[in-house]
């Protein structure tokens, strides 16, 4: 699963980039604001995708080996 996070946060920030360009194209304020709040969900996703994978890699640099407890 780790390998597959860089691929879902490009994903991620691929979404928020298309919604934040219909929110700019968007001439109602209501679908604005729509628009505007996927785009929040979109880039909240990418950052929690960010967090697994850092605590992944934390995990990897400071996980001793089974033998040494």
């Amino acid at each position: 699963m780790l390998q597959n996070l860089g691929d879902q946060i490009r994903e991620c920030l691929r979404h928020a980039e298309h919604c934040a360009q219909k929110a700019r194209d968007a001439e109602s304020p209501t679908l604005r604001n729509d628009f505007l709040d996927m785009e929040r969900r979109w880039l909240s996703l990418a950052r929690s995708y960010e967090r697994v994978e850092r605590i992944g890699d934390f995990s990897k640099a400071n996980a001793r080996p089974a033998n040494h407890q």
